[in-house]
């Protein structure tokens, strides 16, 4: 592939520079806009020490990058009408997972998607309104997928998003 590599996730197809190492300033803006991702150029340079032109720079390097994939809400997700959250692990036939992932990215209430090693094949976060929907999305979509061997299902009881120290 050359000096560059071709990402493989949520940027299928975009290509990216090589990765270069973060200077301690990089991984304090990284810090800041991690815990709020509104913050403005100004106060970010106030913080990390640097003028609003190198900040500026800075963060759009880091986009440009791929480091930082964008900028996003964090959200309560039972406040927001979906109060049942699961892991869901699946067993895949061999070598689908790029077919796989493509229509798990397509689920309702999808949230996080991973291929794993271990005694399952992927592990899936969904946030459903309720145990009915939840129901709906494991017996009758998870389980119509052709690659999906076998699934479990992990009925979250509490969770909390680890937030970055500022």
């Amino acid at each position: 592939m050359g000096p560059e590599q071709m990402a493989d996730g949520p940027q299928d197809g975009v290509v990216l520079p090589p990765p270069r190492p973060l200077d301690a300033i990089d991984q304090d803006i990284l810090r800041i806009l991690q815990a709020d991702g509104r913050a403005s150029i100004r106060s970010v340079a106030e913080r990390v020490h640097v003028s609003r032109a190198n900040a500026y720079a800075r963060i759009n390097r880091l986009v440009e990058d791929g480091v930082i994939r964008g900028f996003s809400a964090r959200v309560d997700h039972e406040r927001a009408g979906h109060g049942t959250s699961a892991y869901i692990t699946l067993k895949i036939v061999q070598n689908s997972w790029r077919t796989v992932r493509e229509q798990l990215r397509q689920l309702p209430g999808a949230s996080h998607i991973a291929l794993v090693g271990g005694d399952f094949d992927v592990l899936l976060l969904v946030h459903t309104p309720d145990n009915r929907a939840l129901r709906e999305l494991v017996l009758t979509r998870l389980q119509a997928i052709p690659e999906v061997l076998s699934t479990r299902t992990l009925l979250v009881f509490e969770e909390e998003d680890l937030e970055p120290e500022t």
